[in-house]
């Protein structure tokens, strides 16, 4: 059976979207792990101040902030949320954790 992804049958166009695709990617990875660079510090702040490893306030602020966002920039708005809210709860169980070790 002949192969139908080789590299000389692979549009130029479909490459370089490939390759565009590959760098947003990385630069998203690279954006995550400084969030949570950030999260860790707000959950050891959390921790110490003895405050809860949530704030469903912010929580609601925020998801009504990226929705926008989302329907500004063309991106579906219920995707964006729930983006943000696996997110968000990776973020709390950073910071139960943390307090737990505290």
């Amino acid at each position: 059976m002949p192969d139908h992804n080789t590299a000389a049958q692979i549009p130029a166009e479909l490459v370089s979207f490939r390759n565009t695709i590959d760098n947003l990617d990385a630069a998203l990875v690279h954006i995550l792990a400084e969030r949570f660079r950030c999260t860790q510090q707000v959950g050891h702040l959390k921790a110490e101040r003895n405050l809860p490893p949530s704030d469903p306030a912010r929580e609601k602020e925020q998801v009504a902030r990226l929705r926008q966002l989302a329907e500004e920039s063309g991106l579906d708005p219920v995707f964006a949320e729930k983006f943000l809210k696996f997110i968000v709860a990776e973020v709390i169980r950073h910071h139960e954790d943390i307090a737990a070790s505290q």
